[in-house]
C-alpha cells in the first residue's frame, strides 16, 4: 500500500524491539530459503534421514508465516471497509517490523513497509516450494504436488511484483511502481489505497486457498510420500556387520 511519510512511524524513534523483530523476520526468510536450496540439492542424490523432516519444517514455517501474512491483509481490508477514505493502515506489529526494516534508508518512509511485504511473500513462497520438494521422490501423479506447483507459479509472480515495488522505492521513485499501483500512474489518495489494499488481499486469499488445498491433499497422500523416503533409504546398502566368531564351549574337566 502507499503509506504517507511517517505513516508507519518512520519519523519516530526506532526501538530495540523494532530492530530485533526486523532482523529475526528477515533471518526467518533467509533460513527458509537456505533450507530450500539444501533440499533441492540433496534430493538429487540418495535419501538422507533428515530430508523428510527438513521439508516438513520448511512447510510448517511457511504455513505459520502465511497465516500471519494473510491476517495482516484481512485486517487492512477490514479497516478499509470501516474507513474507505482513510489513509492506508497497518497493524501495530506490522508497523514495528516496518520501522525496523526502514532503517536501511530513513529518507524513504515507505521502504520498510515494502521490505516487510516482500519478506512475508518470500516466506510463503518457500513453504510452497517445500511441498514440491517433499513430494519430489514420489513417481506418478500427486494432487498435492500439482496444487503446490500452481501455487509456486502464482506466488512467484506475486513475489516478483513485490520485488519491483521494493526496488522502485529503493532506487528513488517517489511512489511504488508495479501492477498493484498502476505502475505509479495513480496519484496517492483513496483511489490508490483502495486498489492496492484489495489487489493484495485477493492475491493472498487465492494463494492461501491454493496452499490449503495442497496441504489437504498432502495429508491424504502422506503415507505415499513418507514411503518414498523409507523405500529409498531401504535400497541403500547396509554397512557390513562382522559377526564375532563363535567360541567352542570349554569342555568340563579338560586339562
Amino acid at each position: 500500500m502507499e503509506h504517507p511519510s511517517g505513516m508507519h512511524g518512520m519519523g519516530s524513534a526506532v526501538s530495540f524491539a523494532d530492530t530485533a523483530g526486523a532482523v529475526l523476520f528477515i533471518g526467518w526468510a533467509v533460513a527458509m530459503w537456505l533450507a530450500v536450496a539444501v533440499l533441492a540439492y540433496a534430493n538429487r542424490g540418495p535419501v538422507r534421514p533428515w530430508l523428510y523432516r527438513t521439508a516438513v519444517g520448511v512447510i510448517g514455517l511457511g504455513v505459520v508465516g502465511q497465516i500471519g501474512h494473510f491476517q495482516e491483509h484481512v485486517a487492512q481490508a477490514a479497516y478499509w471497509v470501516a474507513n474507505p477514505y482513510a489513509p492506508a493502515w497497518m497493524t501495530p506489529w506490522a508497523h514495528s517490523l516496518a520501522r525496523g526494516m526502514g532503517q536501511v534508508d530513513m529518507t524513504k518512509p515507505s521502504l520498510g513497509m515494502e521490505i516487510l511485504h516482500l519478506t512475508g511473500n518470500f516466506i510463503f513462497l518457500a513453504g510452497l516450494v517445500g511441498i514440491v520438494q517433499i513430494t519430489r521422490r514420489v513417481t506418478g501423479h500427486l494432487t498435492s504436488r500439482k496444487w503446490a506447483r500452481m501455487g509456486v507459479w502464482m506466488q512467484g509472480i506475486h513475489g516478483l511484483e513485490h520485488v519491483v515495488l521494493t526496488l522502485s522505492i529503493a532506487l528513488g521513485a517517489s511512489r511504488a511502481i508495479g501492477l498493484s499501483t498502476w505502475f505509479g500512474l495513480v496519484e496517492p489518495g483513496p483511489a490508490l489505497v483502495t486498489y492496492r489494499v484489495w489487489w493484495h488481499f485477493v492475491a493472498n486469499m487465492i494463494g492461501s486457498a491454493i496452499l490449503a488445498i495442497s496441504l489437504y491433499h498432502l495429508w491424504k497422500e502422506k503415507r505415499m510420500v513418507k514411503a518414498a523416503y523409507d523405500e529409498a533409504g531401504a535400497e541403500e546398502p547396509a554397512p557390513a556387520v562382522h559377526a564375532q566368531p563363535e567360541r567352542e564351549p570349554a569342555l568340563v574337566g579338560r586339562p
